[in-house]
């Protein structure tokens, strides 16, 4: 497939081959995780539809892959339990076959506010969906990875906000912080095996959720933008590309990388 950016800012890429690839995208039913399958299945890769409780979406998502030719499976499950993962795991075997490509997306939701106010559960909810679940998925996928012989792609998405360390972004800065930790260390215990590990850091993103409401450019978004080099949100199709460049061959010596896909917004330094 050739990625192409939307209309306003069209651009050829470079031709991105998933055929015969099994890519598993954990909160695929959510905002970013539905541009990413689409994007991994436009480019050949058959997709694991994650979900946790999303499933209405995450079936009907899957039933848009199978129609552009690809297989795709719903399967449902919290990334932060053992159990469920190893579920995920085994059905994925049994309805794709080996997983190729993990990409690590999910994440819980929860209100932010200031450490001193911010519940203790937040945070273990954020270790649980950002540290656990690339623990877990890792435990899960990679031994298989490493039996088969021919490599494997981990893309953790990961956030601009880990660099920022803002007020009220503690409980999520904690946990993508910790996560960040565990994939680096990853890295380097796996790549022997030509199994890479990146992290894809985004911005304030511009989502369907954002297009449907017309909210693209409101107050908050001017307010945000005038921190942002490139001078304006970056969208979900920008950070798919980047997922599927990760993932593909083009990439094969990039491991152990945090890649903020943010407009230049925070830029990590030598």
């Amino acid at each position: 497939m050739i990625l192409r950016l939307r209309p306003e800012r069209m651009a050829n890429m470079l031709n991105i081959d998933l055929t015969g690839k099994v890519a598993v995208v954990t909160g695929a039913a959510g905002q970013l995780g539905r541009t990413m399958a689409r994007t991994l299945a436009r480019c050949g890769a058959d997709v694991v539809v994650h979900y946790n409780r999303s499933q209405e979406m995450a079936e009907s998502l899957a039933e848009d892959l199978r129609a552009m030719g690809r297989r795709a499976a719903a399967i449902s499950g919290d990334v932060g339990k053992a159990d469920d993962v190893m579920r995920l795991r085994d059905a994925t075997v049994r309805l794709l076959g080996t997983a190729d490509i993990l990409v690590n997306n999910a994440v819980a939701q929860y209100s932010w506010t200031s450490v001193l106010e911010q519940p203790v559960e937040d945070y273990e909810s954020q270790f649980e969906s950002c540290v656990l679940q690339n623990v877990l998925m890792a435990k899960a996928f990679v031994p298989a990875m490493i039996a088969k012989g021919r490599g494997g792609r981990i893309v953790g998405i990961n956030t601009e906000c880990a660099m920022q360390c803002f007020p009220s972004q503690s409980a999520y800065v904690a946990g993508k912080r910790g996560m960040d930790g565990v994939l680096r260390v990853l890295a380097k215990e796996i790549g022997k095996y030509g199994i890479t590990v990146n992290q894809v850091a985004p911005g304030w993103t511009i989502s369907d959720r954002d297009r449907a409401a017309d909210t693209e450019v409101n107050e908050s978004s001017e307010s945000y933008v005038k921190s942002v080099p490139l001078g304006r949100r970056g969208d979900d199709q920008e950070i798919a590309n980047v997922v599927a460049f990760l993932a593909s061959d083009l990439a094969s010596y990039i491991t152990g990388a945090y890649v903020p896909v943010c407009g230049g917004n925070v830029m990590p330094c030598i």
